[in-house]
């Protein structure tokens, strides 16, 4: 959420409307009382896009998105003939 002064709305409103229209919350202030909030429009939640859903909760800090280069990084874990199970319990007993 922005707190912005009536000036400092006018001076840029182009942008802050922006950033209203990607879900954030502007409150407007004249002589430091609040006079004003600008919030997007309830959009109808079945025509966001999965992109759009992710990014809105990830801008309001509900959720944090991992790094995919993350991925990369990740070893397979070779089961052999002992099965997926006798693998997970030697992976958490040597700590990898």
């Amino acid at each position: 959420m922005k707190k912005l002064t009536v000036a400092a709305l006018k001076d840029a409103l182009s942008q802050h409307l922006k950033y209203v229209e990607r879900g954030g919350t502007i409150v407007v202030y004249r002589r430091n009382q609040p006079i004003a909030e600008l919030r997007p429009l309830a959009a109808d939640a079945s025509a966001m896009t999965d992109e759009a859903r992710l990014e809105s909760l990830e801008r309001r800090g509900i959720i944090r998105r991992g790094d995919p280069s993350l991925l990369a990084q990740l070893k397979p874990v070779e089961v052999g003939d002992s099965g997926v199970l006798d693998a997970l319990l030697e992976e958490r007993a040597t700590g990898r």
